[in-house]
């Protein structure tokens, strides 16, 4: 059976439908609301038609149909179209993101996630920068508890912030800590543990003699946590949006979504985004609890250096095209801010 124009436009029209009314749809319906040029009883034969070929179901035989993962896949793939935010939609994302943010990784993600899940009216989910494997950006030593102690402040090229104390037998003052920090950075920024070898830690014990019990510390701590295991945060925003989709009045099916929302391994598990937009649909996700679930997310960068995901999560039966328009345009904003953020310059 040949999937041909007309059909498209019928399938196109039942999902455009459905989308919006949520509500099986008839053959009468889409005579009635789309000019397709052909008879109500043409349109019923190509539904059932597509029904056959697996575009559509029919939950009851008195029904209307409904687009099925198939359908939905087709549609994503070859005839959606993507609309062009409103003027008030692009300044809420520019002017929130970067006036609620204040250039900190952290307070950027969790600001788009907030206005990802306000403008979708969906779950919003983002992976927080991995540690593992970052490069070192700077290294700051200061001095704390009258001089008892060190603060070791690590800054990754994610802008991930690590703070670590380091005990130390002697007074260091402020001036000799300022060299030392000078040292540390000119020896191993940009350098991630794989590239701190013993040449690069016995050069630097040379460069820093008389402190060499600093640099071992310093040393175990820079390998400690640029080595974390990738245990990356996740946040979530809007997890009970998901009560406004006619689909999830059913409390059984509602409990069994937030369920798999309180499960981090299953959030993160969604969140596997290898290119600028991915949609995965009902069973794509592979997730026990995410069947009837379909998942919009992409990948955020700094300085064109993927460093996380973000993306929402709602019912098959969501606003494909608005959607990815949304996530597109808040990605954008992050990507820039981050690299304005985050420049060597700054």
């Amino acid at each position: 059976m040949e999937m041909d124009e007309r059909k498209i436009r019928i399938l196109q029209a039942i999902v455009n439908n459905y989308i919006n009314s949520a509500e099986p749809v008839g053959s009468r319906t889409i005579a009635k609301k789309y000019d397709l040029g052909v008879s109500s009883a043409t349109i019923r034969n190509e539904m059932s038609d597509l029904e056959e070929m697996g575009y559509l179901e029919q939950l009851h035989s008195s029904s209307g149909r409904i687009p099925s993962n198939k359908g939905y896949r087709l549609y994503v793939d070859k005839l959606m179209q993507i609309p062009n935010l409103s003027p008030e939609e692009m300044h809420i994302i520019k002017s929130q993101i970067i006036n609620n943010a204040l250039f900190e990784v952290d307070k950027i993600i969790k600001q788009a996630i907030y206005l990802l899940s306000e403008l979708t009216r969906l779950t919003s989910i983002v992976r927080a920068p991995s540690v593992k494997k970052g490069h070192i950006r700077h290294i700051q030593l200061v001095n704390i508890e009258s001089n008892s102690n060190i603060l070791l402040v690590l800054i990754i090229d994610s802008g991930i912030i690590k703070n670590n104390f380091i005990k130390i037998k002697k007074t260091i003052s402020d001036n000799i800590l300022i060299k030392l920090s000078n040292i540390l950075n000119s020896r191993l920024k940009n350098l991630c543990a794989d590239d701190i070898d013993l040449e690069i830690i016995s050069n630097l014990k040379l460069a820093l003699k008389g402190y060499e019990d600093i640099v071992d510390e310093i040393i175990y701590v820079l390998y400690d946590r640029l080595n974390d295991v990738d245990n990356s945060e996740i946040y979530m925003q809007g997890a009970t949006n998901i009560f406004d989709y006619p689909e999830y009045k059913d409390i059984e099916k509602a409990r069994e979504f937030l369920s798999m929302l309180d499960n981090k391994d299953k959030v993160s598990s969604l969140l596997n985004s290898a290119s600028s937009i991915s949609v995965k649909i009902g069973s794509e996700n592979y997730i026990e609890g995410a069947e009837d679930c379909s998942v919009i997310s992409a990948v955020y960068s700094l300085n064109e250096k993927p460093i996380g995901e973000i993306g929402v999560i709602g019912p098959t039966r969501m606003p494909y095209s608005k959607v990815i328009s949304v996530l597109a345009n808040v990605v954008k904003e992050m990507n820039y801010i981050l690299s304005h953020a985050y420049s060597d310059g700054k």
